[in-house]
């Protein structure tokens, strides 16, 4: 636990906040033209690529694998994310919150969800497999 009270994991907080205000607000406008399932798809990996990008620069700086193998294992550790934060989403818009009564700004409310739910879990994969850092 206390792992999580650490300066490495509070700059993961903030700059994986920013990238998933950039997923959350990407959403809008991907589902101009899409579905919201694909939306949900597409702002997904658009908040991915910004949350890398961050993390190798200002999270995890001392990381032993390449940038490419770095992308690479970030992606995989990212489809177990994706599936948290697709099925949260998905359920909540479709059957929770219609069943609560909830209709105005329900797919907003299901992302947001969605988007918070894989924060700790990506936290541990990303510090101990895409970013681990050489014993020295």
């Amino acid at each position: 636990m206390r792992i999580f009270f650490s300066r490495q994991f509070i700059v993961f907080i903030l700059t994986g906040g920013f990238a998933a205000a950039v997923n959350f607000s990407s959403r809008f406008f991907y589902n101009t033209f899409v579905d919201f399932p694909m939306a949900v798809t597409f702002a997904y990996l658009t908040g991915m690529v910004t949350a890398f990008v961050l993390a190798k620069f200002f999270v995890f700086q001392q990381a032993s694998y390449s940038t490419a193998k770095s992308a690479t294992l970030f992606a995989i550790v990212n489809i177990f994310a994706f599936a948290q934060t697709w099925g949260v989403s998905v359920f909540l818009a479709y059957h929770l919150l219609p069943v609560m009564g909830i209709h105005q700004f329900d797919k907003a409310i299901a992302s947001a969800v969605g988007i918070s739910i894989p924060v700790f879990t990506s936290f541990i994969a990303h510090k101990y497999i895409t970013f681990r850092e050489v014993a020295s």
